[in-house]
């Protein structure tokens, strides 16, 4: 890997200020690149921002705040980058790494009404992607990484996507996780093997991060704390997305998942043409892309079927976590509800 080509080169990294992303937008600056990072935090993107520039003032390193849970942001965001490359030296992007993710053991609906996990992982990068494929497209070359995980499913629940009906944290991470590597598939396959932009994903592999920290019960907290002891750091995660980035070699290579420089076996599901392009249908109705559907029905794509009637639903432990967000959907279809606690106090 040349770390030269990457001079004057501009590249946008999500969830660029801490872990796996920071330690990627300090090789990328390191190495002469023009860095765009984003975080929700405008207090740390800005700390980060000041840090980076200092590393190496030859180059430009912006920092934009989003909460890549709304589309709404990541179509603000996408406008914002747009604007910033205008006054570049060249105008188009040559990398865009999606590298943002989270993990929520408890449902929790975004204010847009989608699983988060669902809505951060899969979705965020997907309508990015998308609005910024111009500016990809108008470079000599460009890549597109999203960082998916080595703990994915093989196949998707077509008939619950967001796991909304029967939710588990851990699933709903892996399914989002697959979800990359169709969308990986599906972007090189509709882009043609002539195109000059070229998708991959980038298994990291275990790494010291907080990921597993994050609204989870103390004793989830352990397990990742025992876990994650065997990773490796977010440098040496890094370095394998940065190659994805940068290795001139590979512009053309039919491999779609790597870790670490070298090539990885996808499963037969990762491979699924049709499972990819319903995906990528389906994905591109719940961002509303080319009118595909109102908000309304963008909302209530993936949601569950339940009825409309009036019924009664007795829910035990209502007072938090997959309880309480089930209470909160039924309240707002207007159904009875009978709720029970071990605190009682807690359900006034």
């Amino acid at each position: 890997m040349d770390a030269n080509t990457l001079l004057r080169k501009t590249i946008v990294v999500t969830g660029a200020t801490s872990g796996i992303g920071l330690a990627i937008a300090e090789i990328l600056v390191r190495q002469g690149a023009n860095v765009i990072g984003t975080g929700r935090s405008s207090e740390r993107c800005a700390a980060v921002e000041k840090r980076l520039s200092q590393l190496n003032p030859a180059v430009r390193v912006t920092y934009l705040t989003a909460d890549l849970s709304l589309q709404s942001q990541v179509r603000r965001l996408a406008a914002q980058i747009q604007k910033l490359v205008e006054n570049e030296e060249h105008s188009w992007l040559d990398g865009l790494v999606n590298n943002a993710g989270t993990f929520s053991f408890w449902l929790a609906l975004t204010p847009e009404g989608f699983e988060r996990q669902w809505a951060v992982n899969h979705l965020a990068p997907f309508l990015l992607t998308n609005e910024l494929l111009p500016l990809l497209q108008a470079a000599p070359a460009a890549r597109v990484v999203t960082v998916t995980s080595g703990y994915r499913s093989s196949h998707l629940n077509w008939n619950d996507i967001q796991l909304r009906r029967h939710y588990n944290g851990l699933a709903a991470y892996a399914q989002a996780k697959f979800a990359n590597l169709l969308f990986t598939t599906e972007l090189n396959a509709r882009l043609g093997k002539h195109s000059t932009v070229r998708a991959f994903a980038a298994d990291p592999g275990l790494v010291k991060t907080e990921i597993g920290f994050k609204s989870v019960p103390p004793v989830l907290r352990w397990i990742w704390e025992l876990r994650r002891s065997g990773g490796v750091t977010p440098e040496v995660s890094a370095s394998g997305v940065v190659f994805l980035v940068n290795e001139p070699t590979i512009q053309n290579s039919p491999e779609n998942l790597w870790r670490q420089g070298i090539p990885q076996p996808l499963s037969r599901g990762s491979l699924d043409r049709a499972a990819a392009f319903k995906l990528w249908e389906l994905s591109a109705r719940m961002c509303g892309l080319d009118g595909a559907a109102p908000q309304e029905e963008r909302q209530s794509l993936s949601a569950p079927n339940f009825p409309n009637e009036k019924i009664s639903v007795l829910i035990t432990g209502a007072t938090g976590g997959l309880g309480k967000a089930f209470a909160v959907e039924c309240a707002s279809r207007g159904w009875n509800l009978f709720l029970t606690d071990v605190h009682p106090e807690a359900l006034e």
